[in-house]
Parts: structure tokens; sequence; C-alpha cells
């Protein structure tokens, strides 16, 4: 399954343990939200967005940032 770079936005900064779940993301605050980003494919995407729902988090943009992996 093919591999892309990607950012998730969330409202917010994320508490000890909304970081804790994360923990295999790079996590990064741009105040005033903080980013995920990682390489992910379609099942990855599916399951981080499935726990950002369990957690209530606001998702507020989600962005493609590179080509492929292996391109």
């Amino acid at each position: 399954m093919t591999r892309r770079a990607y950012e998730v936005r969330l409202r917010g900064t994320l508490g000890p343990a909304a970081r804790q779940a994360f923990v295999d993301l790079d996590i990064d605050v741009e105040p005033p939200t903080t980013v995920l980003s990682d390489e992910l494919d379609q099942a990855d995407l599916h399951a981080l967005l499935d726990l950002v729902r369990a957690l209530r988090l606001e998702l507020v943009e989600i962005t493609q940032t590179g080509e492929p992996e292996g391109t």
C-alpha cells in the first residue's frame, strides 16, 4: 500500500494522555493548533482519524505534504 506524508492539524494543545496516544507520530505545537505528521498509508490515516474522533479532538485540517513513497 502506498504511504504518503500527511499533516493532521488539531485545535488546541494536546494534554499528556492525548500526546501518549500519538506517540508514534511527530507532534509540533503551532498555536493555536497541534500538528501531527508522519508517512501513512490509507489504513494508518483512517486509524489516526478514528483515534482523533474517539478522543473527541477537533480536527482542523488534513494536508498531504509529499509525494508517494518511492516516487
